[in-house]
C-alpha cells in the first residue's frame, strides 16, 4: 500500500499479513516515467510513476526465483530505455554452499527482463552472462543511455579468480553482446565482493567503477568507453589509498553532470567525491554511498549510524532515521529522487522539497 507521509516523503509498505520485507530500491528515470524496482523474499517488484514520483502504482511481479540475493547490494537494478523498462537481476536454484555459504546462489546467472506497457508487464528472462553460473556473486550494474543502448557490468566468476565482466545491447535489453572481460587484477582478484557501476553520460560515454585489489590496496579504479566495446587505461580514483585484507562490500556510485564524470565512494569509514584526475573530498562519515546530478546540483546520499545524510552545495544534512541502502535518480524536470529501506518498506523522498 502506497500512503502519503507529510508532503514530500513516500513510503512504500508490504501489503498486510507479508512477512518479508521490501528490500535494495533501485531507480530509472525517463523523461516520462520513474521505475523503482525491488526485491521481497524471492520476488523481483517494480513500481512507476507519470508525475515525477509524487505518486507510484500498485507492485507489478517481474519475477520470482527460488534463489534472490538482496543483501549487501545485491538485488535487482532496473534503467529505462526508449519507452522500454529493463530490470536485471542475478538468481540461482540451489542454495550456495561453501565460499557462497551467505545467502547467494551457487548457480547464479544475470537475467534481464523487458516491460513495452510501463511495467504491467514482463517478458520471459534473457540470461546476459555467456558462462554459466559465473554471476554467481549477484553483485552487478545496469546503465541506458536512453537511445536504446544498455551495458551491464558484473563480477564474474567464470574462472578461478573474480574479474570484472560486461555486455552490451543495442536494441534495448531484448538481446545481449558476447561477454567482455573489462578488467582483470594482475594479483588475481579484484575486490570479491563491491558492486561495480555503469553510467553514461548525455554525450553516449559509457564509465564503469569498480573497487580493486591491487598491491594489497582496494582502491576505486574508472574506465571509459565511447561505443562500449573498446574502454581506456583503468585509472584510480583519488590520491589517497586503502591497505585492507578484507572487502569492504560497499561500491560506491557514479553519475554524470553534462560532460563531468562524478564518483562517490568509501575508504575507511569516510565518503568521498572524486573527479578522475583530480583529488578526493571528504563529504562525512559513513557507509554505502550514492550519487546523482541534476541541474548543476550534485546529491550524495549515505548511511552513518542509521541515519540517511544528504550531501548538497558542500553541506549535510540528515533525511531519515533507521534507514539503510539508498539510492537516487535525477529527475527530467529538476531535484532528485531517493529511495531507501527503512522498517521493512521503502521511503521515497523527492530532493529538494517543492
Amino acid at each position: 500500500m502506497l500512503a502519503a507521509i507529510a508532503l514530500t516523503i513516500l513510503q512504500l509498505l508490504p501489503p498486510a499479513g507479508q512477512t518479508n520485507p521490501y528490500r535494495s530500491p533501485q531507480l530509472a528515470s525517463s523523461a516520462k516515467l520513474v521505475a523503482l524496482a525491488f526485491g521481497s523474499g524471492k520476488a523481483i517488484y517494480v513500481v512507476t510513476s507519470t508525475d515525477q514520483g509524487q505518486h507510484f502504482s500498485e507492485p507489478v511481479k517481474v519475477a520470482e526465483a527460488d534463489i534472490l540475493p538482496l543483501s549487501r547490494h545485491r538485488g535487482p537494478h532496473v534503467a529505462i530505455s526508449k519507452e522500454t523498462i529493463v530490470v536485471t537481476a542475478v538468481t540461482g536454484r540451489e542454495e550456495a554452499k561453501g565460499p557462497h555459504a551467505h545467502g547467494l546462489p551457487s548457480d547464479g546467472d544475470l537475467y534481464a527482463w523487458r516491460s513495452t506497457d510501463s511495467g504491467k508487464s514482463w517478458s520471459k528472462p534473457v540470461r546476459i552472462n555467456d558462462a554459466p553460473a559465473s554471476a554467481r556473486e549477484g553483485l552487478h550494474s545496469l546503465a541506458a543511455d536512453g537511445r536504446g543502448n544498455m551495458f551491464a557490468v558484473w563480477l564474474d566468476q567464470r574462472t578461478e579468480h573474480t574479474q570484472l565482466y560486461g555486455a552490451v545491447s543495442r536494441d534495448s535489453g531484448a538481446t545481449w553482446s558476447a561477454n567482455r572481460l573489462l578488467y582483470e587484477s594482475p594479483d588475481g582478484d579484484i575486490c570479491q565482493c563491491c558492486h561495480p557501476t555503469a553510467s553514461y553520460s548525455l554525450q553516449g560515454a559509457l564509465d564503469v567503477m569498480w573497487r580493486n585489489c591491487l598491491g594489497g590496496a582496494r582502491d576505486f579504479y574508472l574506465i571509459r568507453s565511447a561505443d562500449g566495446k573498446t574502454f581506456s587505461p583503468p585509472q584510480k580514483l583519488g590520491t589517497g589509498t586503502w591497505k585492507i585484507n578484507a572487502c569492504p562490500m560497499d561500491g560506491g556510485g557514479l553519475t554524470h553532470d553534462g560532460n563531468r564524470t562524478l564518483t562517490a565512494w568509501r575508504r575507511e569509514g569516510d565518503i568521498y567525491l572524486a573527479e578522475p584526475g583530480r583529488p578526493e573530498t571528504k563529504l562525512g562519515e559513513g557507509k554505502d554511498v550514492v550519487i546523482a546530478a541534476s541541474q548543476e546540483k550534485t546529491y550524495a546520499l549515505w548511511v552513518a549510524n542509521g541515519q540517511l545524510q544528504l550531501w548538497k552545495d558542500g553541506k549535510v544534512e540528515s533525511l531519515a532515521e533507521n534507514a539503510s541502502y539508498p539510492a537516487v535518480v535525477n529527475l527530467p524536470q529538476g531535484g532528485v529522487l531517493a529511495a531507501w529501506e527503512e522498517n521493512g518498506g521503502i521511503a521515497l523522498q523527492r530532493l529538494p522539497q517543492p
